[in-house]
């Protein structure tokens, strides 16, 4: 898959005595993983092999959901998934944030970014050269799960930016923050997860495991969540640049939903809408009152999390998540479609 970003767009409107600032930044409709082409033969994996750690929170992974409260204690909140599993979330402090996975009483999955996480054997914020000197990175990895074989193939943008290593019996994905150099986050899964979830393009030998499939009202519970999973990670972002933190702003989240539900229901992906125009003319039928306003878009990413180190890792979408003006923000999720209204008032 490629991220190829659209350059930034910054319109200036002279409305009385205002000026208004649109920007825009959008990460481009992302391929469909699945593939029907299948493997014939066994290949075993470049790299180094990484010993799972006896302590932090790789150490969680296959732990019961006793053992995360004694170590964790019990979380802020607990959010559906698209995945089967519930995310319990960690939003720890202004620069900690941490979502873990569950499903069936068990950690299969986690997600964590911020300062000061115990994330061993990497460091969260470490130089890539750091991380790629301890950690060899192959253009794939495999995958062995139920008799079942699976190969993720990397793209060159993935190895750079995004690639999976295995530790143990857990797969690690590294999100690196390619304009800074250094280690962003960091989301684990066991094998069941990764197969599901399929980040990546994939060749396989035997059966494609799926997720349960998701009702209308299931999707409704996970895109309220995700939307403020997006608010959170995005906060945990601008604390970490010395930005302040961005408030939560109702009338914007619905200009941003709005916009979602438009382009999944009539299957387009742009900034603006053949019904309802521009930015600054949603946000002005919505009521919503702004010196300055900026848009992020994306599509077909596997939860908030991922849409956000898309946006992390595109120069437009990084200007608006780091503007210093901004104070609010308003998210909206239809699906796999994401919409980030900022506004500042």
């Amino acid at each position: 898959m490629k991220n190829i970003a659209r350059a930034l767009v910054i319109l200036l409107i002279i409305s009385g005595t205002y000026v208004l600032f649109i920007q825009y930044g959008s990460v481009p409709e992302k391929k469909t993983n699945d593939s029907e082409s299948k493997v014939s033969n066994e290949e075993t994996e470049n790299g180094k092999r990484i010993k799972m750690p006896t302590s932090g929170l790789l150490s969680l992974m296959g732990k019961s959901a006793d053992e995360l409260k004694e170590k964790l204690g019990e979380p802020e909140r607990k959010d559906p998934s698209a995945y089967d599993y519930e995310w319990w979330v960690y939003n720890k402090g202004k620069d900690q944030y941490v979502q873990i996975g569950v499903l069936n009483d068990k950690v299969v999955t986690l997600f964590a970014s911020g300062n000061g996480i115990n994330a061993k054997p990497f460091q969260i914020g470490e130089t890539t050269g750091e991380v790629f000197k301890t950690t060899q990175v192959a253009p794939f990895v495999n995958v062995e799960y139920k008799g079942n074989s699976y190969r993720f193939e990397f793209s060159e943008e993935d190895i750079n930016t995004r690639p999976t290593v295995k530790v143990g019996k857990v797969y690690v994905q590294l999100y690196m923050d390619k304009f800074e150099g250094s280690l962003s986050s960091i989301r684990a899964f066991d094998a069941e997860t990764f197969v599901k979830q399929r980040p990546y393009e994939v060749v396989y030998r035997g059966e494609l495991i799926e997720p349960k499939t998701v009702s209308d009202k299931e999707w409704e519970e996970i895109e309220d969540t995700s939307e403020q999973q997006i608010l959170d990670l995005t906060n945990v972002i601008r604390v970490k640049h010395g930005l302040a933190k961005l408030a939560w702003d109702e009338p914007t989240a619905q200009v941003a939903f709005g916009h979602s539900e438009d382009m999944k229901d009539n299957d387009y992906f742009s900034h603006v809408s053949k019904k309802y125009g521009t930015l600054k003319d949603r946000l002005e039928k919505g009521d919503v009152e702004f010196q300055q306003a900026g848009e992020n878009i994306a599509y077909n990413y596997v939860d908030g999390p991922a849409a956000v180190e898309g946006w992390l890792n595109s120069e437009g979408h990084r200007k608006a998540l780091l503007n210093e003006d901004y104070t609010h923000l308003g998210v909206g999720v239809d699906h796999k479609y994401y919409t980030q209204n900022f506004i500042k008032q």
